[in-house]
Formats: structure tokens, sequence, C-alpha cells
């Protein structure tokens, strides 16, 4: 497993710089990629860019959307992962419905996990098992949470399902997400942290201290693929 640690200036530099390798595995020569998105700031800053910068240059219909994860909302909800993609991306962009893979929050969650994992099986290839992602996008939570893979529920991590149903340690929402063994099966992952409340973290998880490899996050390894961590001068001010 290769790991990279990029740091930018800015949030903004940093979106730009992770959107061209996105292009990248977009573009890949005679290929269709398979993406699975995450939510968050910094992300919305990213697809946002896509859809302005890129809407043209990338023949979109070569790629295939998923998420990570999703609340158990319905799109049009602000907190809902797709309807923020949709926003930002998805409006701005030709590419076909049947490209876009949405987790249906509004669903019943178990049965929804179960409808999303076979979704997820019929448009990825296969390895050792699992379906391969081209590019899964992360970000970090300030308890060492990515996708939505708490500390409380991190046994799934080494779940045998392609997705679960998580619940938010907090308000108990629902949610629905890729477990850790896929997310580890990848091509490439990439952690996307801006912000100094990150950076304690941020620290703990990429000096391997002993406090910080129970996070969620720390056990994303890819078994085969690379794993790179974007961070601005703020997530990455105490490394």
């Amino acid at each position: 497993m290769k790991r990279a640690v990029k740091i930018f200036d800015t949030p903004y530099i940093l979106a730009e710089k992770f959107a061209e390798e996105l292009v990248n595995v977009a573009t890949d020569a005679g290929k269709t990629s398979c993406i699975a998105l995450s939510g968050g700031s910094t992300p919305e800053l990213l697809y946002s860019i896509l859809g302005s910068h890129y809407s043209n240059s990338v023949d979109w219909a070569n790629v295939h959307f998923f998420w990570g994860d999703e609340r158990c909302v319905p799109p049009d909800d602000p907190e809902s992962n797709f309807g923020m993609t949709q926003r930002t991306l998805l409006k701005r962009i030709v590419i076909p419905d049947s490209n876009i893979h949405r987790i249906l929050g509004e669903n019943e969650p178990a049965g929804e996990a179960a409808r999303y994992s076979r979704e997820i099986e019929d448009f990825t290839v296969g390895r050792d098992g699992l379906p391969v992602f081209d590019l899964v996008i992360l970000g970090l939570g300030e308890d060492g949470h990515t996708a939505s893979i708490f500390p409380s529920n991190s046994e799934l991590l080494d779940s045998e399902s392609i997705c679960e149903v998580a619940s938010h340690p907090v308000t108990f929402q629902n949610r629905i997400t890729l477990t850790g063994r896929v997310i580890n099966n990848a091509e490439r992952v990439a952690f996307l942290v801006t912000g100094s409340k990150k950076a304690g973290i941020v620290k703990k998880i990429l000096n391997n201290s002993i406090s910080g490899n129970n996070f969620p996050a720390s056990r994303i390894v890819p078994t085969k693929g690379e794993l790179s961590w974007y961070l601005d001068r703020e997530a990455a001010s105490l490394l």
C-alpha cells in the first residue's frame, strides 16, 4: 500500500488539485470509472469546481458515481449528500441518469443497504470477492470516523457486507455506509481534510500514535491500492 500526504495552503487550492486527480481517473483511456463520493464542505467545494471548470472537458458518460455513505433522508433534504452533489455538480454536467447511483435514503434502511449492495455489485468489477471502486473519496470526523463508520460501530470495518446501516452516536440518525473491507479494496482512496479542528486527529493517525490506532479512519489501509491524504495548512498544522 502506497500512502501520500499532500498539503495545500487553502481548502480551495486543495479542491482544485484534487479535481485534477479525479479528472485523471475519469478520463482514463477506454475505461469506465466507478467513483464513490463523499459529503461535507470540502467535497462540496470540489464538486463546485468540477461543475464549473470541467463540465465540458470530461466525457461524463464514462463515469459512474456512487456514494460512500448517505443519511436516511429524502434527496431534497438539506442533509442529503446526494442532494448537495446534485446542486453543485450533477446539474452542471451531461451524464446519463443511469450513471448516477444514489443511495435511496428515503427507503427502509436495511432493505436499502441490501439493494444498494446489489447495485454496486452489478456495476463494478470484483476482486477477492469484493467490488472494486476506481476511487473512494472520504472525509474525517473529529472523532476519527470516516464514511459513516464511527468508533461506536467500528465492527463495520470488518463486515462481510458491502453496505450496512449505521447509527450516528449522538443523534441516532440512521445512515447507510460502505463497509471497511470494500473501501480498502479500492484502487485509490483519498481523504480530504481541512480546518484546524481536524489537526489533532490528523496528527494521531498519520504519526501512527498508539491513541490513533483505534480510530476507524486509521484502519483505512487499501489492500492493493493507493492511499492519499489531502490536507490544508490548518489540518496539517500539528504534523
